[in-house]
């Protein structure tokens, strides 16, 4: 339990600084250059600008929060500083909690994921850096027409692979019907997409109610013996 402590305690702390990191650099980039060039923005022009911004985002990120923190555990503060949220860093935590087979909220769980996510964001800076490198060179192959068909089905199969995932338990804890917690919201924002309105703008703004929802649905669900939760003793190597 001490050791669980300190390991949470010291990845806290970590993440605080790198994220206080981050925000420092991503305003120390437009600040630097508005004053090499003279170009500030008024106080008006500026809340204009963000103020349409501020109100898509800043519901996406409290939302997100809620979202994938219980999923991350200490990885949260890696996986937000380096986005690729849902294309990149869900599947791979999903992928590494399914082959360590780790209980989701367990110590063993929270350090395999950070793992993974330190290495895939390792990786994609890396890629990232040479894909800069190699700009030029690479630009032929990169905008050709077999590229651009291929990379239209990336984001479909990674969310393909994801659910097959998500029907999975892993770890001590199976999950059963958990599935159909997500019927009723998933019809209901069908419903609305149908007969009222094109919801894709407003995905961030509609998670708020839609995560309670899904709670509320699940609770009565497992009341109903309808989601049950089973532990699944692990065999114990000699």
């Amino acid at each position: 339990m001490k050791s669980r402590e300190k390991f949470s305690k010291e990845m806290n702390n970590l993440g605080r600084l790198g994220v206080l990191a981050m925000i420092i650099l991503l305003f120390a980039v437009p600040t630097i250059f508005g004053l090499y060039h003279n170009a500030f923005p008024t106080f008006g022009e500026f809340i204009k600008a963000a103020s349409g911004l501020l109100v898509l985002f800043v519901p996406i990120a409290i939302s997100e929060v809620f979202i994938y923190t219980p999923i991350f555990g200490s990885a949260t503060y890696i996986t937000f500083i380096t986005g690729n949220i849902m294309n990149l860093k869900v599947p791979i935590a999903q992928n590494a909690q399914e082959l360590m087979n780790t209980t989701k909220g367990t110590e063993e769980s929270d350090v395999i994921t950070t793992l993974a996510i330190s290495v895939s964001a390792i990786v994609t800076i890396t890629l990232i850096a040479l894909g800069v490198l190699l700009l030029v060179p690479l630009e032929p192959i990169m905008t050709s027409s077999a590229v651009s068909t291929a990379s239209a089905y990336v984001l479909p199969a990674l969310f393909g692979a994801l659910v097959v995932g998500l029907l999975r338990s892993t770890g001590e804890i199976r999950v059963k019907g958990k599935v159909k917690a997500g019927i009723v919201p998933f019809i209901l924002l069908f419903l609305v997409n149908i007969f009222v309105m094109n919801t894709y703008d407003y995905s961030g703004i509609l998670l708020i109610p839609m995560i309670p929802l899904t709670v509320f649905f699940a609770w009565i669900l497992f009341k109903k013996k309808q989601i049950t939760i089973e532990i699944i003793e692990r065999e114990v190597s000699k």
